[in-house]
């Protein structure tokens, strides 16, 4: 439907100073002329340049409800390729909603989600992994997620799959003119060369795979389970990290008997909190109802927070949890530091990356914290401005170019002739256009734009 008119509202929902509705397609220009009246009498939409704006009031069947600006933008230089005018208004849901309506009684058809961006990926302004990277920088919670998304955005990991892409694609030309055409005396590629471009670009490919992990965290966010028996205190901990009572904390064991679930920011890392029944041997069913709820937590969660009680000697429910914890994005928390230690933390070191000694009572324990999920996760280490692979589409089909790469370096090892590293290196080929969206189907399409919001 690219040659429809659209309009939805552009901005989040709820009170502002401005709220922006935005039009885009053939007749933007006519449906803007339609509910809006510059002030200026000398001036018309119709005859508005690009990258201009003008001041003047919103009508609707006659009706002046509003005043606000109109931004102009003419094919090809807007964000969808499109006209574009963006239609601000005063903030509020009421004004923007009115604004919209008046646009569909002009003329409009009200936008699907992420219907600009798609229009905007049709028309050649976007790849496919620059129209992810736009639901990335919006949905992005720190700094160093949102330069992921923007150095995805602006190309970074395009180009360098691109010039990959171009080297592979000529040695295959290379290979195919050898092996179909020998009567045309085409030298033979050179075993070496050979081996040392498939080698460098399956390497690349590594590393934009081993990076995956952090940069997910960065832009998503990780589900993070607060496990320990009961006392160490969890609760506490919770509390610190949100930066405000989300639980109840008492001196009575077994006052958490529920999964409870907080949302807060650590640093650069958005973790989604669940803090968990204590662990201990109980007769009471809702209580072992809810342990039963923690270790399964403890199995889902991207990221453990155990905490010990550092004035308590180490009991079988420290050590079950510290077993479990072997092999594990787990983070050992010795709580209670202020007082008098009774845990020897070597006993619990062997099964945990990190180990650091908190009092969850304490603001100052807060950055000890973020440090340390940060080195245990990798984010740390990450480039923000690099090109970084963003959600499983991107990472299964980095992960089948590297894999057909390592084949074909087999093949040539084993010793297998130059029409088999040929195929190899077709379904390497293959993978990267689908990574770059090249050979992107409608299915594909519709499943990363079905994450998007109305109005982007």
């Amino acid at each position: 439907m690219q040659h429809s008119t659209i309009a939805a509202i552009a901005t989040a929902p709820g009170q502002g100073g401005i709220a922006v509705v935005r039009l885009s397609g053939p007749e933007s220009y006519l449906v803007a002329e339609r509910v809006f009246t510059p002030a200026n009498p000398k001036k018309t939409v119709a005859g508005a340049k690009g990258y201009t704006a003008l001041f003047g009031r919103f009508c609707q069947a006659g009706e002046c409800f509003d005043e606000g600006v109109a931004l102009f933008f003419r094919a090809p230089h807007s964000y969808t390729g499109e006209d574009v005018v963006e239609l601000s208004c005063h903030g509020g849901d009421a004004v923007a909603r009115r604004l919209v309506e008046a646009c569909i009684q002009a003329g409009a058809a009200p936008a699907g989600p992420g219907e600009y961006t798609r229009r905007a990926l049709l028309n050649g302004k976007l790849s496919l992994t620059q129209a992810e990277a736009v639901m990335d920088l919006i949905s992005a919670g720190g700094r160093q997620g949102a330069a992921l998304a923007n150095a995805a955005l602006s190309g970074a990991l395009a180009r360098k799959i691109e010039a990959r892409r171009q080297a592979l694609t000529a040695l295959q030309a290379h290979l195919t003119a050898w092996v179909d055409f020998p009567e045309e005396d085409v030298p033979a590629l050179e075993q070496d060369h050979l081996k040392e471009e498939l080698t460098a670009a399956a390497e690349e490919l590594d590393g934009l795979i081993a990076g995956y992990g952090a940069g997910a965290v960065l832009r998503e966010g990780v589900d993070c389970a607060i496990v320990g028996r009961p006392n160490a205190g969890k609760s506490t901990l919770l509390n610190l990290l949100a930066g405000f009572d989300r639980a109840i904390v008492t001196p009575v064991a077994g006052t958490t008997r529920d999964v409870v679930e907080q949302s807060v920011q650590l640093g650069e890392i958005r973790l989604n909190l669940f803090d968990t029944a204590g662990l201990r041997q109980t007769e009471d069913p809702i209580e072992a109802e809810g342990i039963r709820r923690s270790w399964r937590k403890l199995e889902e969660a991207g990221l453990i927070l155990a905490v010990f009680d550092g004035a308590e000697d180490l009991s079988d429910e420290d050590r079950e949890l510290a077993r479990r914890c072997a092999g594990r994005p787990a983070l050992a928390l010795i709580n209670k530091e202020d007082k008098p230690p009774r845990l020897d933390p070597a006993e619990i070191a062997p099964c945990f990356q990190k180990v650091i000694s908190v009092s969850c009572k304490e603001e100052s324990s807060r950055p000890l914290i973020e440090q340390g999920v940060s080195e245990l996760l990798g984010t740390n280490r990450v480039d923000p401005h690099a090109a970084s692979l963003s959600g499983q589409r991107q990472l299964a089909a980095a992960v089948r170019a590297r894999d057909a790469l390592r084949e074909a370096l087999s093949a040539i090892e084993m010793g297998f002739g130059l029409d088999a590293i040929s195929v190899c290196m077709d379904d390497a080929l293959a993978a990267l256009c689908d990574l770059t969206g090249e050979n992107a189907s409608e299915a594909v399409i519709n499943e990363v734009f079905e994450r998007f919001c109305v109005g982007k």
